[in-house]
């Protein structure tokens, strides 16, 4: 991909890309903190199933 393409790419991208607005940055904040939630859980089970197997 030559220098010239990457800059056609890039300005297409920004052509589509918009500024979200407030409820739509409350949605993605929510399922971010979902997201981290979930994934924090998910290794403190872990973690604490294997400190009831290896003390």
């Amino acid at each position: 991909m030559g220098f010239k393409e990457f800059l056609r790419s890039s300005n297409a991208i920004f052509k589509l890309a918009h500024k979200s607005d407030r409820d739509e940055f409350t949605l993605y904040l929510k399922l971010v903190t979902l997201g981290i939630a979930v994934v924090g859980a998910i290794g403190f089970l872990i973690k604490l199933i294997g400190s009831f197997f290896f003390g």
